[in-house]
């Protein structure tokens, strides 16, 4: 990688990950849109995300900005496109994108003061989450470009299965294969599809002015709403551990969900989660169905 091109931590522990293309040509990425989009760019925000470097910026009007070069994946390959759909609606918007071989470049609004909602209780984020997750769903448009759910279940349940070969979960294999089974299933059996953002938690949302809270790092999808519950209640680990079901009421009531399908999907996703997250076992056991 050429000098002059700060990395931040989480980007710089990827070169570790197979990710090391992408990192290398980042230099020249960051370079080419700082010339299109005749940017002044500042150091990257730390510690970064694994498969973004992100940092501040300002145009040639001098407005606040962030620039964003993602490395390509499937989950995250249409994070434009879904800014467009919101359209400012809830979210950050977009001013421009740009796509290359291995990354894809993001021009993004700046949210100041920028604080995390993560720095509010748990019964306060809930609240906002849930009130942003109603406004940002919406039906699919037209030929959109988003995968759908059950693709990314599906991708999800067969890296699982590959990696349970060497590594067993910490859970009964009767409940294992019922847990990816529901997986694989739920997405089919939504009463109704809309556009979810599917890593929707309290790190992903920002104080604005724009308006007090917007949402950052959307990996759009197409499926069921139920689904986009799951990774703001995954990241409450306290009140998951100690009582997932009383979760589940509380999150199904603020969004309007069935709880039981809800309870489903947290279990299917806790044995999904639970090689890399052990913890996650006790969850589903509690959850299984009976």
């Amino acid at each position: 990688m050429s000098a002059g091109v700060e990395i931040p931590m989480n980007p710089a522990c990827a070169a570790t990950d197979g990710r090391q293309g992408w990192l290398d040509g980042l230099p020249d990425v960051i370079e080419d849109v700082t010339r299109r989009w005749s940017l002044s760019v500042g150091a990257p925000f730390q510690p970064g995300g694994s498969t973004a470097w992100v940092a501040p910026a300002r145009n040639r009007g001098g407005t606040e900005v962030v620039l964003k070069v993602v490395m390509r994946h499937p989950e995250a390959d249409h994070e434009g496109a879904g800014l467009r759909l919101w359209d400012g609606y809830g979210a950050i918007r977009l001013f421009d994108e740009a796509e290359y071989e291995e990354s894809i470049a993001l021009l993004l609004e700046r949210c100041v003061p920028g604080s995390m909602l993560r720095e509010l209780p748990e019964p306060d984020q809930d609240q906002v989450v849930c009130g942003l997750l109603r406004r940002l769903w919406r039906p699919p448009p037209p030929r959109h470009p988003f995968r759908t759910l059950a693709q990314m279940c599906t991708q999800w349940a067969d890296q699982f299965e590959e990696k349970a070969q060497t590594h067993e979960p910490d859970l009964d294999p009767g409940l294992v294969r019922e847990g990816m089974a529901l997986f694989r299933s739920l997405p089919a059996t939504a009463e109704r599809e809309v556009v979810l953002l599917t890593d929707l938690h309290a790190h992903n949302v920002l104080a604005a002015q724009r308006e007090p809270w917007l949402v950052i790092d959307p990996k759009p999808h197409v499926g069921d709403p139920t689904y986009d519950a799951l990774q703001h209640m995954l990241n409450c680990e306290e009140r998951l551990q100690a009582d997932p079901r009383r979760l589940v009421v509380s999150m199904a009531s603020s969004l309007d969900l069935d709880p039981g399908r809800l309870t489903h999907w947290l279990f299917a996703r806790c044995v999904q989660e639970s090689l890399e997250c052990p913890g996650l076992a006790p969850v589903a056991l509690e959850l299984a169905p009976h």
